[in-house]
C-alpha cells in the first residue's frame, strides 16, 4: 500500500514537472499591454490589441508587405527590410531616402492615403500581410481585403506610452522578417543606452519647468502626464507642468489655463514644426505673452523634415535613445557638450 501510494506520488510529480514546462515553453513574449507574442511549434502567435493572428511556418517570415502608416516604417528602416516592401499609403509622409528611392524605381506602389485606399491595387499587388493602424471608419475597406485573401495586421504602436515598449515592436517585426537575431540586438542596444542615457541625466542638480505641445485654433493640446512624451521629460530629468496628470492622451486647455502654470517654465518643446519665433507669432500673437517665449527657449520637432516628411515619427519611434538624448541635451547642454540634436531644432 505505501509502495502504491509513493509510485502515486512520483507520478504526479513527474505530470506536475511535465505541465509546468509545457506551460512554461508557451510563455506569451510580452511587448506592452497592447502587445504581445509567442513561438509555437506550427508557426507564430501574436496578439496585438483586440485582435489575435495565428500565423502557420509556410506564412512567415513575408516576403511580401504593404504599409499604410509612416511610423510602421521606421521599424522596416531599423531591420534593413525595405526591399520587402511593395506597397505604401501616402508616400509624401514617409522620410526614408531608400523607400522614396524605390518608389521613383517603381519597386513600390503608391495604394492611395489615409482617405482612401486603391482596394483593386492592393488586392492585385497579392501582398503576404498588410500593416496598419486600426481606424474605425475603414472597417469595411479591412473585411474587402480579407474577404479576397489578404492578411491584415493592426498595430496601434502610437498608443503605447513608454519609449521603450515602443521600440520594443521591433521583436515582432523581426519574426514577420525573418531578423529575429538583429531585432532582439538592435532592441538590446537602444534598451541599453536608454537606461545609461537616464543615469546619466541624474547627474544634473538642475530639473527645469517644462511646456509641451502647441495651440491649434482656441485649444491648447498638452501631453497627459502619463503620455510618451511625459515620460520621457521625466527621464530626462525634467519637471513637467502636468506632471501629476494621470492621462494617456492629450489635455485640452485654454491659453489662460496655460497661462497660469507657465509662469515659471523654462524651455518649450515639441513646439510643433515651426522654423521661427516669427512663425509662431504671426499663427497665434498670444504666444508672446508668455515667458518662457521671451526668456525661455523653445524648441520645435523639425530636426528631419522634409516638406511633408517627418523622421521624428518614423525613426523616432524606433530610436527612442536617440529622442532622449535630444532632450537631454536641451535641458542639460553640460552632460553633452559635443553632441549635436537629430529631431529637435532651437527657434530663434
Amino acid at each position: 500500500m505505501k509502495l502504491r501510494i509513493l509510485l502515486l506520488f512520483v507520478f504526479c510529480t513527474l505530470i506536475s514537472c511535465k505541465r509546468e514546462q509545457k506551460i512554461s515553453s508557451n510563455d506569451w513574449n510580452v511587448i506592452s499591454k497592447r502587445l504581445k507574442y509567442k513561438d509555437e511549434a506550427n508557426g507564430l502567435q501574436v496578439k496585438s490589441g483586440n485582435y489575435t493572428y495565428d500565423f502557420k511556418t509556410n506564412q512567415v517570415p513575408f516576403k511580401k508587405v504593404i504599409l499604410l502608416n509612416a511610423s510602421l516604417m521606421g521599424y522596416v528602416s531599423a531591420l534593413h527590410a525595405e526591399d520587402l516592401v511593395i506597397g505604401v499609403s501616402s508616400p509624401e509622409y514617409i522620410y526614408s531616402e531608400k523607400i522614396q528611392s524605390l518608389i521613383k524605381e517603381g519597386k513600390i506602389q503608391n495604394v492611395g492615403s489615409d482617405q482612401k485606399y486603391d482596394v483593386e491595387k492592393i488586392i492585385s499587388l497579392k501582398p503576404d500581410a498588410i500593416f496598419t493602424n486600426y481606424i474605425a471608419s475603414f472597417e469595411n475597406t479591412y473585411q474587402l481585403l480579407k474577404n479576397n485573401g489578404i492578411q491584415v495586421v493592426f498595430f496601434d504602436e502610437y498608443l503605447e506610452q513608454k519609449p521603450l515598449e515602443k521600440t520594443a515592436y521591433l521583436k515582432v517585426f523581426g519574426k514577420f522578417f525573418g531578423k529575429d537575431k538583429e531585432a532582439q540586438a538592435q532592441y538590446q542596444e537602444i534598451e541599453k543606452n536608454y537606461n545609461e542615457l537616464k543615469q546619466l541625466a541624474l547627474k544634473s542638480k538642475e530639473k527645469p519647468l517644462v511646456l509641451t505641445n502647441e495651440m491649434y485654433g482656441d485649444v491648447w493640446y498638452l501631453s497627459g502626464g502619463k503620455t510618451f512624451v511625459a515620460n520621457y521629460l521625466s527621464d530626462a530629468n525634467a519637471e513637467y507642468i502636468l506632471k501629476d496628470n494621470k492621462e494617456e492622451k492629450a489635455v485640452s486647455m485654454t491659453f489662460e489655463e496655460v497661462f497660469a502654470k507657465s509662469d515659471k517654465v523654462q524651455y518649450w518643446v515639441n513646439a510643433g514644426n515651426h522654423t521661427s519665433k516669427k512663425e509662431m507669432l504671426n499663427m497665434n500673437p498670444f504666444y508672446g505673452k508668455l515667458g518662457v517665449f521671451t526668456k525661455g527657449k523653445i524648441y520645435s520637432i523639425s530636426g528631419r523634415e522634409k516638406q511633408k516628411a517627418n523622421d521624428f515619427f518614423e525613426s523616432g519611434v524606433v530610436r527612442a535613445d536617440w529622442v532622449l538624448k535630444d532632450y537631454i541635451k536641451i535641458f542639460h547642454p553640460e552632460l553633452l557638450p559635443n553632441y549635436q540634436l537629430v529631431y529637435m531644432k532651437e527657434l530663434q
